[in-house]
């Protein structure tokens, strides 16, 4: 049977791949991701083969594993973070009915929102919600009702694709929906460049955060209404008697 792995590289650093994905890779004749990833992919196995293609051709991408996978090869796909957490695991699989020759399997991933909660403390500790702000493939109007909907049900948020430079005030915009409903110090955290060269986190209350600006290299953490600051980490109580 011919083989493609979905692969979750996690933050991108080879200590931080499952060592399924690092197996899997391994095993894989050629590795097949968005250049930023493949070029990650080179620095730890330099004779591995890889293809590539830029942003916006993800399609283009997966159509690609697929006929490398036609050809015999055992194709390693991969995507940063979790394949299936705004990755292209759905997509892989819409096309794989095309392919029935070719078997998928997918490898988890550690997602940014799980990455990034290790580095500022423990936010995630209750209910969360993960919600990106990129309009891209999502009307800017479901987004917002989201928001709104997270806040009012007093969940903790991550917040995946803050800003960019075409959407350099979405996190204002996110902010001031979040404080209708949230208080102004409701604690919280951007993480930036998780597990890579330049690590490090900021605590901010959600008033102060709504005027920081940020960027894709950003996660941001918006805490609810039980989280607090313990010496200089976000930790959000479970519940347990002794908290």
């Amino acid at each position: 049977m011919k083989q493609i792995y979905i692969i979750g590289m996690g933050p991108g650093k080879y200590e931080q791949m499952t060592v399924e994905a690092i197996k899997k890779i391994e095993e894989s004749d050629v590795v097949i991701g968005y250049t930023v990833y493949t070029d990650l992919i080179k620095e730890i196995w330099p004779d591995k083969e890889c293809l590539s293609t830029p942003m916006t051709k993800e399609y283009e991408r997966c159509v690609i594993a697929f006929e490398e996978a036609m050809k015999g090869k055992t194709v390693a796909f991969v995507c940063s973070g979790d394949a299936g957490v705004y990755g292209l695991t759905g997509l892989m699989l819409g096309i794989a009915p095309k392919y029935k020759e070719v078997r998928v399997s997918t490898m988890a991933g550690v997602t940014a929102a799980l990455s990034g909660a290790a580095i500022i403390g423990a936010p995630l500790i209750h209910d969360f919600a993960i919600i990106s702000l990129s309009d891209l493939l999502t009307p800017w109007e479901k987004i917002e009702k989201r928001l709104e909907c997270a806040a009012i049900g007093d969940f903790c948020i991550c917040l995946y694709n803050p800003g960019s430079k075409k959407r350099v005030d979405y996190l204002q915009k996110a902010c001031e929906i979040l404080l209708k409903h949230k208080d102004n110090n409701t604690p919280c955290a951007i993480a930036k460049n998780i597990g890579r060269e330049g690590e490090e986190y900021s605590i901010y209350s959600l008033l102060e955060l709504k005027d920081v600006k940020v960027g894709m290299f950003e996660t941001v953490f918006i805490g609810n209404s039980m989280t607090k600051v313990i010496e200089g980490k976000l930790v959000t109580p479970r519940g347990y008697n002794n908290e």
